[in-house]
């Protein structure tokens, strides 16, 4: 006997097959340097007692903006309002594996990307 399918049950499922996959893709990078790993979210300091100095380091400000009042035109301008210090990691791991870059923005990881020379 077999069962059938409705239209309705079958897009259902497709659509929680693809929120399944979107997940699974959006899972924060992680990056193992000893017998320690560090991942999106974690500290400065526990990137550098996992893996150490960087081979190469950069530091720049991401600038700000904020909504301005819209002006005659009633577009809305965007105003500078600061700026946030962002430093990126390059980690050499060695042959066989891809280079890491760690962006790191108020003692925070906020990224790892593999296989990069830098921004």
């Amino acid at each position: 006997m077999t069962t059938r399918i409705g239209p309705l049950a079958l897009s259902r499922r497709v659509a929680l097959g693809a929120l399944l996959l979107i997940g699974a893709s959006a899972q924060a990078q992680s990056l193992r340097c000893s017998d320690n790993g560090v991942r999106e979210g974690d500290s400065k300091l526990s990137l550098l007692r996992a893996c150490g100095q960087p081979t190469l380091s950069d530091a720049y400000c991401v600038p700000i903006y904020t909504p301005g009042d819209p002006g005659r035109n009633g577009q809305v301008q965007p105003v500078y309002s600061g700026c946030v210090m962002t430093d990126e990691w390059l980690y050499d791991r060695g042959p066989g594996n891809l280079a890491a870059v760690v962006k790191i923005r108020e003692g925070r990881i906020i990224s790892i990307r593999f296989g990069e020379q830098g921004r």
